[in-house]
């Protein structure tokens, strides 16, 4: 009963990459970079039962970027191709990789993270993976003529990870779909059809996080224009009710959102965000427990399952792991509640 969890990315250690930035390059080269990697990984797995989570999951130690880690490993993609682009609906610009031809997966992209931290824990170990409409809005196309094309296409090759992480002994994979928030007449039309291609044919729990994005200036100004109600989730959450997809991971904590709006998912898993990435501030486990109370009023408590807002790769990690501690903590005052 409410099992804590991370929505995806933690912060790499020092020796491995430049700390505090997205898209931050690596301190090592060559064979010897592949084992920081792994080592950077058990690590993270290790602070992460530290601090007392329940299910644990990489950190995308191993990654650069949630979407481009995935890309690295296929093939028709150009990363030398470089091509400036508006990213979700032009918040922000961004330089990305560019479509040439057939996507197609090289051969395993993350099965040897994924192998060496089921090695490394008892506990539930979950695995993120961005969600096909969202690497397609982080992508150059040069070569699919629709979205929707690229989206399937990507969905394929999604699968075929999938179901190898699966087999590694991976409990939960999640899609990252923050492009959910944004395109939402494209989710209906085929973002959640490519997202049930995506984890079609699993038996693990396969969740979807649908954020409001990482604690960067960008998307805290974006959220600024919001309003005093953010109501994204309102017209994605319905689709969403109506798919394969078991858990739905979302933002809570210091966010807009109204927490009635989760009622939508009814039978699903809700993986609500405590902890807030925005901040430095760290949580107290007595406002994580009021977050998680909140929640309760309209999902039971078998059901919830405290997490983060999104990932927190830009933080400073002694930050990160201590909003971690904080979010065990808060929720265990909660299960005492329940217990009594």
């Amino acid at each position: 009963m409410l099992e804590t969890t991370i929505a995806g990315s933690l912060p790499k250690p020092s020796w491995l990459a430049e700390p505090e930035r997205l898209l931050a390059p690596w301190k090592i080269t060559g064979p010897e970079l592949e084992r920081a990697k792994l080592d950077a990984t058990i690590l993270a797995i290790k602070m992460q039962e530290d601090a007392g989570l329940d299910i644990v999951g990489d950190g995308e130690q191993a990654r650069v970027h949630f979407v481009h880690g995935f890309l690295a490993n296929l093939d028709g993609i150009d990363f030398d191709k470089r091509t400036v682009m508006g990213i979700r609906a032009d918040r922000y610009k961004a330089e990305v990789p560019t479509v040439v031809g057939p996507v197609r997966r090289k051969g395993p992209v993350h099965s040897a993270e994924a192998q060496i931290a089921r090695a490394h824990t008892r506990r539930k170990l979950k695995f993120t993976l961005p969600g096909p409409m969202t690497i397609v809005d982080t992508i150059a196309n040069e070569h699919y003529g629709r979205r929707e094309d690229l989206a399937f296409a990507f969905a394929s090759v999604l699968n075929e990870e999938a179901r190898e992480l699966e087999a590694l002994g991976v409990d939960v994979i999640q899609f990252d779909e923050p492009a959910f928030n944004v395109y939402m007449r494209e989710v209906a039309e085929w973002g959640m059809a490519a997202l049930e291609q995506a984890r079609a044919g699993l038996s693990c729990t396969t969740a979807v996080h649908i954020c409001y994005g990482y604690g960067i200036k960008a998307n805290v100004d974006w959220k600024g224009t919001l309003g005093s109600q953010w109501r994204q989730y309102e017209e994605t959450f319905p689709v969403i009710a109506r798919s394969s997809i078991d858990q739905v991971s979302l933002e809570c904590r210091n966010s807009r959102v109204p927490i009635e709006l989760v009622r939508l998912l009814d039978g699903k898993d809700v993986l609500v965000g405590a902890i807030d990435v925005a901040t430095s501030a760290v949580e107290t486990p007595e406002e994580v427990a009021a977050t998680i109370r909140e929640a309760l009023r309209f999902v039971a408590p078998e059901k919830l399952y405290p997490c983060t807002n999104c990932g927190m790769a830009p933080m400073r990690r002694e930050v990160a792991y201590g909003k971690l501690a904080a979010l065990a903590q808060g929720t265990a005052l909660v299960r005492d509640e329940l217990r009594r």
